[in-house]
This record gives structure tokens, C-alpha cells and sequence, in this order.
């Protein structure tokens, strides 16, 4: 029986590799406890959100995340630590599934254009 859980999560432009240990309950994101990483309890909440709908209690979950801002970097920790979830429980994924935490968020930033400001912003326009 395999003891710890690799898996890789990702959204926006932000990756987080996720590596599920055997222990109490403990999250570390980059080196620092998650109630440190993460100022807003919405994000907090975002990352626990896998752990609670499984009621699985029983792994220290330790994150290396990089890119992207704190959002992006919480829901790719989410779909991180759901597909070690899965790896460690196969039965687990039906109930994550239908949550929607194995689904790769797709939304991306838009690139910039030409003969334009931003992605869509157009130059001011005046008529001299």
C-alpha cells in the first residue's frame, strides 16, 4: 500500500503540486501554514472543500504552489488535492466529480491585440 499521493493541480496560470502524507489534518502551502498563506477565509474555504465533502481527515496535505495570484493558486490546489484524493481512494470520484473539483478550470487570460489598448480596449476614439 502506497503511503503518500502525488497529484497536480492547475488553474489560470497558476500549477500546484500537491503531495498527500498519512498525519492529522495539517495543511502547508509553500513552506507556511494555510491560515498564513491565504489571508480570506473564502480561500481557506476553497482549498478545504475536497477534504470536507470526502469527510477525509486522515492525511497531512503539503503544497508547493507557483504563478498566477492567490485565487488562482487556491482552486488549483483544490483540483490538486482532489485528484490525489482520487489516487488515494478511487471510490472518492464520483462525489468529486459531481462537485467539480476534478474539472480543469479553462479560463484563461485573454491575450493582447494589436492596434488596441488590451485585449479588447480600443484606443480612445476622437473625431480631429
Amino acid at each position: 500500500m502506497q503511503s503518500d499521493f502525488h497529484a497536480v493541480g492547475r488553474r489560470k496560470k497558476a500549477v500546484a503540486r500537491v503531495r498527500l502524507v498519512p498525519g492529522k489534518g495539517n495543511i502547508v502551502v509553500n513552506k507556511r501554514d494555510l491560515d498564513h498563506y491565504f489571508g480570506l477565509e473564502t480561500l481557506k474555504m476553497t482549498v478545504r472543500q475536497p477534504l470536507e465533502l470526502t469527510k477525509t481527515n486522515g492525511f497531512d496535505v503539503m503544497v508547493n504552489v507557483v504563478g498566477g495570484g492567490l485565487t488562482g493558486q487556491s482552486g488549483a490546489i483544490r483540483h490538486g488535492i482532489s485528484r490525489a484524493l482520487i489516487k488515494a481512494n478511487p471510490e472518492l470520484r464520483e462525489a468529486l466529480k459531481k462537485a467539480g473539483f476534478l474539472t480543469r478550470d479553462p479560463r484563461m487570460k485573454e491575450r493582447k491585440k494589436y492596434g488596441l489598448k488590451g485585449a479588447r480596449r480600443a484606443p480612445q476614439f476622437s473625431k480631429r
